[in-house]
Formats: C-alpha cells, sequence, structure tokens
C-alpha cells in the first residue's frame, strides 16, 4: 500500500533526508575533484593558496639566509634565530659608534684653534691707525732719579713682557706700573730709577724707550 504525503513531511524529514541535509552543509563547501571506487574525493579550494603561502614563506628565508653572515643549520628556525642575534650584535655596534661619535664631536667643541700671532697684530696695527694713535713715548722728570713714562705701541702678544725685560737690561727698575689696551693699542705708565746712576736724563730715556718698543 502507498501513502500519500502530507505537510506533516515537510516539517519531520526522514533520516535518509537528514542525513544527505548532513552531507550538504560542511562539504558543500568543498567540490570534487575525482572519484575512485565509486566514492568522491574532495580538495580544499585553500590549497593552492597554501601553496603559494609556503612558496613565499621559503622564497623570503632563503633571502633572509642569504644577508645573515653566520647560519649554524639550515632549518627555518635556526635560520630566524642566527637573524635575531645578528640584529642584536649590529644594534649594538651601532650604539658604540654613536658613542665614539659623540665623544669625538664633544671633544671637537672644546678644541680651541691657535691664534694666528701674526694676524693678530696686522689688525691691531691697523685698527691704532684708524683710530689715529701713534706709537710714542712721553718721559717727565719726577725727581734727580726719578722719571714718569708713557709708552703708546702696538698690542702684541708678550709685548709687555719683552718691554720689561729690555729695560731691566738698561738698568732700569719700573714702581706702580699700569698697563691699559684700547683700538690696538697698549698704553704702558710707570715711574722709573736708575740701578746705576743717580739722574736720568729725559731725552736720552725717551729715545731708548722708542727703540725698545720698535723693536717689540
Amino acid at each position: 500500500m502507498e501513502f500519500v504525503g502530507s505537510p506533516l513531511d515537510e516539517l519531520y524529514p526522514s533520516p535518509d533526508q537528514l542525513e544527505d541535509n548532513s552531507r550538504g552543509g560542511r562539504m558543500g563547501r568543498m567540490r570534487y575533484n575525482d572519484v575512485v571506487d565509486g566514492t568522491p574525493i574532495y580538495k580544499s579550494k585553500n590549497l593552492n593558496a597554501e601553496r603559494k603561502r609556503r612558496a613565499k614563506l621559503s622564497d623570503r628565508l632563503l633571502k633572509l639566509r642569504s644577508l645573515v653572515p653566520i647560519i649554524t643549520n639550515m632549518n627555518k628556525a635556526t635560520i630566524v634565530d642566527d637573524a635575531i642575534t645578528y640584529i642584536y650584535e649590529m644594534q649594538e655596534e651601532v650604539n658604540m659608534l654613536q658613542e665614539q661619535l659623540f665623544e669625538m664631536e664633544a671633544l671637537s667643541s672644546l678644541e680651541v684653534p691657535e691664534p694666528n700671532p701674526r694676524k693678530e697684530e696686522t689688525d691691531a696695527a691697523e685698527e691704532m691707525k684708524k683710530s689715529g694713535i701713534q706709537a710714542d713715548v712721553s718721559v717727565t722728570q719726577i725727581d734727580g732719579d726719578k722719571l714718569w713714562i708713557k709708552a703708546v705701541f702696538v698690542k702684541k702678544r708678550g709685548g709687555f713682557t719683552k718691554l720689561i725685560e729690555a729695560m731691566t737690561e738698561f738698568g732700569f727698575e719700573l714702581n706702580d706700573t699700569s698697563v691699559t689696551t684700547s683700538n690696538g693699542a697698549m698704553l704702558v705708565s710707570s715711574w722709573v730709577t736708575g740701578f746705576h746712576c743717580d739722574t736720568l736724563p729725559v731725552e736720552q730715556t725717551r729715545e731708548l724707550m722708542l727703540d725698545i718698543i720698535n723693536g717689540i
């Protein structure tokens, strides 16, 4: 006897229908590739993408291996570990070189260029000339054995020391000496006495002082 389907059959499917639906669920996302002994063989759609990903990863590992100078083993994990070690070593070397560079810059900033005495003297002479100042010596009698002197000459490195040494050699003793500089000129004023005589001739002392400052 054959039964006609009723609307309840649509609400309550048969076990065969449930099995067919379960196969069509998850397996529906797969496709047939071949049939072996009447059994379908399924292949994932992502298989080609997986192969491309692995090929790309292998290519990147080969490039990484070519950049790292020392590779202890050829497996993937060792290549990555050796690359990390090499990067750490390079970072330490960069930090060391940066510290050395900072030290060199600090030392170079402390170095003061050596002055050029000739250029300083030339500049002082030009400045003195522009200001209308001329080298000169004035001598005034204070007492029989004392003279008041003023000497104006070009400011030079060690000029005052040379003046004192030369006057000492000629028998002069300077007291209450003052030194000022302005517009490239040096002004030395002092009162002097003589070692070897009681009186100092004014004009002779002036001529001697002029010879001294011209020779500085």
